[in-house]
């Protein structure tokens, strides 16, 4: 079981891991959009220490946290963020859609399609290949009002699958608030209509979270089935970067950044005598100087070559 400590430490490698990729932005090392969770940090680390490599995690393009949680190498995930060859996908998927095939973890920038990979991997685990492995699904609150959402639920309260859907509810769809665009004032009280377990948490507290997700990784890899977990939260940044972000007013975002997660479990570690202050700058401090040094030697790695641009586009290759 991981400690309360070693989880702040998980949050803040995932802070620092996300801050550096921001520094690819403004150089345009980075194309495309990038999408951050910071302010999201308790819910990645609260998910970390209890799948298996044979568990499957499909996420979102808001994906990196999930990632650093299942254990997929921090350096050839920036590697790839950065579009570098010796990234997880030869620098030809980018920051949405990181793999890593040995752990069973994919990512997908269209909004709901991870649920009904993740319905999958829990279908070939139970009825094909018999084992107690589990798929955990990581959306966000504007995925499940999408038909995917729907229907993977339904399949897999159909067949009792043991499948975990991790529902992190920052509050927004990209400029849509959640109060805009559900009939139900939770996702948590839907679950029953698909004959699952749902609970609300708050995904700022770690131990709210790693209680909630280990339950549900229990409860699935002995037969119980579907569990659905809200995990409240809000994503400090606009949608991704570059994002405006005028649809939430200044006051709303000062206030709510007060709520940090970061600092939250990092008083908590204090308050509970389970490291001095002078410990834990200690390890901040190593801990951006690792993420710093990673990135000064992603940003020396190579660019994938002109003559492989055509490379997984066809079948039968060129």
């Amino acid at each position: 079981m991981i400690s309360l400590r070693e989880r702040y430490a998980y949050m803040v490698w995932m802070r620092e891991f996300e801050l550096a990729c921001l520094e690819g932005v403004p150089t345009r090392e980075i194309h495309g959009e990038l999408h951050t969770a910071i302010g999201q940090e308790a819910i990645g680390a609260g998910m970390a220490g209890f799948l298996r490599a044979d568990d499957a995690m499909c996420s979102t393009h808001r994906n990196h946290l999930h990632a650093i949680a299942k254990g997929v190498d921090m350096r050839k995930m920036m590697a790839e963020i950065f579009e570098k060859e010796t990234g997880l996908c030869g620098g030809f998927g980018g920051h949405m859609h990181l793999m890593d095939p040995s752990l069973k973890f994919s990512a997908t920038g269209i909004v709901g399609a991870g649920m009904p990979v993740a319905v999958g991997h829990a279908y070939a685990a139970k009825k094909l290949k018999k084992t107690d492995a589990v798929a955990v699904a990581v959306v966000g609150d504007g995925a499940v009002n999408t038909g995917a959402f729907h229907e993977a639920m339904n399949l897999a309260g159909v067949m009792q699958l043991p499948l975990i859907v991790v529902v992190e509810n920052n509050e927004w769809a990209i400029s849509v608030p959640f109060s805009a665009a559900s009939a139900t004032e939770t996702v948590a009280e839907r679950a029953p209509a698909w004959a699952a377990a749902g609970i609300k948490i708050d995904g700022n507290d770690v131990e709210a979270v790693a209680k909630a997700f280990s339950d549900a990784v229990n409860k699935a890899r002995t037969g119980g089935g579907p569990t659905l977990i809200e995990a409240t939260c809000y994503r400090f940044r606009g949608h991704f970067e570059g994002d405006a972000d005028t649809y939430r007013t200044q006051e709303e975002k000062e206030r709510r950044r007060q709520i940090d997660p970061v600092l939250l479990t990092r008083q908590k570690v204090l308050s509970q005598g389970l490291a001095s202050e002078d410990q834990l700058t200690s390890e901040e401090v190593a801990i951006r100087g690792a993420v710093q040094k990673m990135l000064q030697e992603v940003r020396g790695d190579s660019l994938p070559k002109s003559e492989h641009a055509l490379r997984h586009v066809f079948a039968g290759g060129r």
